[in-house]
């Protein structure tokens, strides 16, 4: 058995410090690109096709690939602004649901994210009901719902049948 010499032991120290930086620069949100408000935002306030191929697709290359699929989706960490409000996770459908959706989860209460939105292009978000947590849905049909101390927005809509399904 033949031991490692300095060198060698430098390089595969070096080669383990790169590897574990590695690890964790895929664990930590990535910046969004330029495009990021115009094709995510205006599908979470469904003013686009929903497409959840593409969505994902997009993601993925913006991001890196999701970092859990649960409840239905595939979940990604950004660092990104929407309407000037912060998001930390943007989440696309898979095709295990009956729905297409594209959302986001934003650090702002609800009532701040719908006044940003209002602000930002327009949109605003009417209170479904009077309870203590109210859904907020717009005209064109986003929503905003409570989740835990933050908001999480989205559009979804129903999946339509695959044409091979649609019957002679």
């Amino acid at each position: 058995m033949r031991m490692a010499t300095g060198r060698e032991a430098a390089l595969a120290a070096g080669r383990a410090w790169l590897a574990a930086a590695l690890c964790l620069a895929a664990a930590l949100p990535q910046a969004a690109p330029s495009t990021f408000g115009p094709v995510i935002g205006s599908a979470i306030l469904c003013r686009s096709h929903l497409d959840n191929a593409y969505f994902r697709s997009y993601l993925s290359d913006a991001f890196g690939p999701s970092y859990k699929r649960e409840g239905g989706a595939y979940w990604f960490k950004a660092d990104a602004m929407l309407w000037g409000a912060s998001v930390s996770d943007v989440i696309v459908s898979d095709d295990t649901s009956e729905w297409t959706f594209v959302g986001a989860v934003s650090d702002s209460e609800p009532e701040a994210l719908d006044e940003a939105i209002r602000g930002a292009v327009g949109v605003r978000h009417y209170k479904a009901d009077d309870s203590a947590f109210p859904v907020r849905q717009s005209r064109p049909g986003s929503k905003i719902v409570y989740f835990n101390s933050k908001s999480k927005i989205y559009c979804a809509r129903y999946k339509s049948m695959p044409a091979d399904r649609h019957g002679p």
